[in-house]
């Protein structure tokens, strides 16, 4: 057992409760975050110890697959504290949802018994994997693996090749797979110098001429082999983007609770009024109040009703998913539009990186940047409200 760690379970009975219990330690430990650039390893075992890594894993590799609205109440409560371990969390169970692709056996092969699974990785398809006997031959370099230094398992998206020729699907594009592979057999690349999300380690990695067996392999454009609910391709974005949402809501709310901690001492160089004394303090915590409130309202209500209609195996998921799709980008950009009025609200007071609103608002912009952030969404949840079918994926 690596230091720090403490004793693997498969899952908290109550994960929200597990969140809750452990945000006086994220709080704690989000300045040696910010310093190591990576989770700290005391918070990542309590993490792993709490199953808060694997929430979206098969029960049938030791997973507990829990719904997409308590891995929100996680992650939210988590980001609150720090938005960095909140996307640690995030981006764990997110990936970690992929292996519902695998067989059991592979799934308990990679994740052990009892499971304690941390997953790390790219879904980019930045490497190659050589046909070989038995599996393939893993080479490429990925970027953004957020969480890769407290991983266990890589998930690397790669294009196959037989020799160095590139497989063609029946439709003539490359064929691609995810590649399952321990950690530690990849190089770690320090290039994670950013303005925001400095504790996520999102470093790229290298792996060289690594053998995958083919078990450890499997193509998401196939049909999953888990049947649950969190594994249904219509709705697997909606699923691990929930969580995506809810890193941004979470420090946004961080970002108000920073906000009136300081205006109740803080006032400025031109007057001596506190802040929390100004009417224009008020009214922009007022503003931002009302906008992740009423955000929060609508993602959990949408995410709540796709996720009621996939689990009741509705065939039409149009509109469900249109709603929790357009909910999670919602979210996130009204995310920054709040902590953009209270950083605002304080002034210079804010600026300062002993401030943990200057912390927030650094971090909220880069979240935001996520995929499940782009403006496009908004776009293709209107195609489906006017009849039509985005080409975007997960809709």
């Amino acid at each position: 057992m690596a230091p720090n760690d403490a004793p693997p379970l498969a899952s908290s009975p109550d994960v929200v409760a597990a969140a809750h219990a452990l945000y006086p330690l994220v709080l704690a430990s989000r300045d040696e975050a910010e310093r190591i650039r990576h989770l700290p390893p005391a918070v990542a075992a309590q993490f792993a110890a709490n199953g808060l890594f694997q929430m979206y894993l098969p029960r049938a590799m030791g997973g507990a697959e829990r719904s997409p609205l308590e891995v929100f109440h996680v992650v939210e409560t988590i980001s609150r504290a720090d938005g960095s371990a909140g996307w640690c969390v995030t981006v764990a169970n997110a990936i970690s949802a992929f292996m519902g692709w695998l067989t059991p056996e592979a799934g308990r092969q990679l994740a052990g018994t009892p499971a304690n699974i941390r997953v790390a990785g790219s879904l980019r398809s930045l490497g190659h994997a050589k046909v070989v006997d038995g599996g393939y031959r893993l080479s490429g370099r990925w970027n953004f693996a957020s969480g890769i230094d407290h991983a266990t398992v890589l998930y690397c998206s790669a294009t196959v090749t037989d020799g160095d020729t590139p497989r063609k699907t029946a439709s003539g594009a490359p064929e691609v797979r995810a590649m399952w592979i321990p950690a530690d057999q990849a190089t770690i690349i320090d290039a994670w110098s950013v303005v925001g999300m400095r504790g996520t380690g999102s470093q790229d990695f290298a792996v060289e001429d690594v053998f995958v067996p083919e078990i450890h392999s499997s193509d998401l454009s196939a049909p999953p082999l888990e049947k649950g609910p969190l594994y249904n391709p219509r709705t697997m974005f909606t699923a691990t983007w929930t969580g995506t949402a809810a890193n941004a809501l979470g420090i946004a709310r961080g970002a108000i609770d920073a906000f009136v901690d300081l205006a109740s001492r803080e006032a400025s160089t031109a007057s001596s009024v506190l802040l929390r004394d100004r009417a224009h303090a008020q009214a922009r915590l007022g503003e931002a109040e009302a906008i992740v409130n009423a955000a929060r309202a609508y993602l959990l209500d949408a995410v709540s009703k796709a996720w009621a209609a996939t689990c009741a195996g509705d065939t039409d998921l149009d509109r469900p998913i249109a709603q929790a799709r357009l909910a999670i980008v919602h979210a996130m950009h009204e995310a920054v539009r709040a902590v953009d009025l209270v950083f605002h609200a304080a002034g210079t007071n804010a600026v300062y990186t002993r401030s943990p609103l200057e912390r927030y608002f650094r971090d909220v912009h880069v979240a935001v940047q996520h995929r499940a952030g782009l403006p496009g969404h908004f776009e293709s949840a209107g195609k489906v409200l006017l009849g039509l079918r985005p080409a975007d994926i997960g809709w």
